[in-house]
């Protein structure tokens, strides 16, 4: 069993404890209805160390839920994009279909608004932390100030997805009242990202790097995480120098290496490995599901031998973007008449699904519980992310052969020892190599939840989309509909994005 003492076992009680801290600051919904059964409440809370621990985990607790490990995230980032169609059945969750081809509006369907009202109860948590910590009277002070760190590197993950997805989104930094979020504007996506850098950077400041974790708080924000996090902010904000910078940081520090085997990263041997920069973690415990995802369940083999619900197949488009030989084409994808990673069986044809093959990296072994009791980690951030921003960066800046020297570390460790694949890329040109990077990330980080913000901040998405024959209109879906409900529950304050 997974050894995830600080963040899952006690992973109850911080959902207890959000209850009573955020009332009914819920986006539309009373979320948090449990009522406290035992002497802790609002008013004598915060006053041991124990609790300012409960209160960051319960910002963990929030990473696994169904709004960010489910329909509307894999909506969101790979179904929407080149990678991936809806799978499943045509008929099965036919609503996602819209997110294929862009019909997708402020009321219709519903994983854009689950989205938005999942990340900002996540934000809620990290508000009460962020405010509370400080106020414990009785607390070793390194651990406040990491506990600290760790509520601001969520918050700022948090706000960078919100952001991406939605550009100007109201900007809430500390613990507000019903009343008081929807009396709330969009902020300006600029302040936004500076909230974002103002967060990972005291992150940094305040977390211990990787290898200064004890084994009971592994999975936890490190340094590492939050340079790399930064790292890719800045990526995204065209800021190349800092990008450059925090990303060779986390290179220089030493703390990762490269899996030597691509496809063991997904794998439950590869979590945490020395490749892991931050992942959401997750555990199948035999007496109940409070530390398990969907994530694996929604992606997993439809039938059997894993009783999945199949969404989320990998594109046609994804498959011919590998080079010839490529080993991660076929660790990506899971085919029918493919042995299993674990050698237990075989994938059945399922003769309801067109074009069926699956996300081989949501794939898990068998575990305790039902499909729904997902154990699989999800890997937010890996080194190999962290070595092609930096290359990115890096030729922007003028420094191609430094960029090639990241670059061909990933092409080299993808290839193993197959030695007529996947040869070092030499070109210099700016230009030329931009495109083999942003091809490089394509392949590397297929099907982990990335392409989509890769084809925005790029600039590719409407070239890409409408090669495919998708429906995407310049000016707007290179951003989501605000949720027609938050327009409606803050009376016209919250305005709604062009087109929409």
């Amino acid at each position: 069993m997974k050894r995830r003492i600080s963040i899952v076992y006690q992973g109850l009680r911080p959902v207890i404890l959000a209850a009573l801290l955020l009332g009914s600051v819920s986006c539309g919904e009373d979320f948090l209805s449990v009522k406290p059964q035992g002497v802790i409440n609002a008013n004598n809370f915060f006053q041991t160390s124990d609790h300012a621990v409960w209160s960051v985990n319960a910002i963990y607790n929030q990473l696994r839920n169904w709004d960010f490990t489910s329909f509307p995230s894999l909506a969101m980032t790979d179904i929407i994009s080149d990678d991936a169609t809806k799978g499943s059945f045509p008929a099965d969750a036919e609503r996602i279909i819209a997110f294929d081809d862009f019909t997708f509006d402020a009321r219709f369907p519903e994983e854009v608004r689950l989205s938005w009202r999942g990340y900002y109860h996540g934000i809620f948590r990290a508000n009460i932390a962020i405010d509370g910590i400080p106020r414990v009277p009785e607390i070793n002070e390194p651990l406040r100030q990491r506990l600290l760190g760790e509520a601001k590197f969520l918050r700022g993950y948090l706000y960078f997805n919100l952001v991406r997805w939605f550009g100007d989104v109201p900007l809430i930094t500390q613990p507000l009242t019903q009343d008081e979020f929807y009396s709330r504007t969009r902020t300006p996506a600029a302040e936004v990202y500076q909230q974002i850098v103002k967060d990972l950077q005291e992150a940094i400041a305040a977390l211990p790097e990787k290898s200064k974790y004890s084994p009971a708080d592994l999975g936890r924000a490190t340094k590492g995480a939050a340079r790399g996090m930064l790292a890719k902010v800045y990526l995204t904000m065209k800021d190349y120098p800092n990008a450059e910078k925090y990303a060779l940081e986390v290179i220089n520090s030493k703390e990762y290496n490269l899996l030597a085997d691509y496809g063991k990263i997904f794998l439950p041997e590869g979590e945490n490995s020395s490749e892991s920069v931050f992942e959401i973690q997750a555990t199948a415990l035999e007496a109940s599901y409070a530390g398990a995802t969907p994530w694996n369940m929604v992606q997993g083999v439809r039938g059997s031998p894993n009783l999945g619900w199949g969404f989320n197949l990998p594109s046609d488009d994804l498959i011919r973007a590998f080079e010839p030989g490529d080993p991660r084409r076929d660790a990506t994808i899971l085919y029918v008449g493919e042995i299993l990673p674990d050698g237990s069986a075989v994938v059945e044809d399922n003769p309801s699904m067109d074009n069926e093959r699956y996300n081989q990296k949501a794939w898990t072994p068998a575990h305790p519980g039902l499909q729904d009791n997902g154990p699989s980690n999800i890997r937010v951030l890996r080194y190999a992310d962290v070595l092609l921003i930096a290359a990115e960066a890096l030729n922007e800046n003028g420094k191609p052969q430094e960029a090639l020297v990241q670059l061909n570390a990933v092409r080299k460790r993808a290839r193993g020892t197959r030695t007529t694949v996947l040869p070092d890329v030499t070109t210099t040109d700016k230009t030329a190599l931009r495109e083999r990077i942003w091809r490089e990330r394509r392949v590397e980080l297929a099907m982990e939840q990335q392409r989509w913000f890769d084809l925005v901040r790029t600039g590719q998405a409407a070239t890409r989309m409408k090669a495919l024959g998708k429906n995407f209109i310049v000016g707007k879906h290179e951003l989501f509909p605000i949720p027609q409900t938050e327009i409606d529950l803050s009376n016209g304050l919250i305005t709604q994005n062009p087109m929409y």
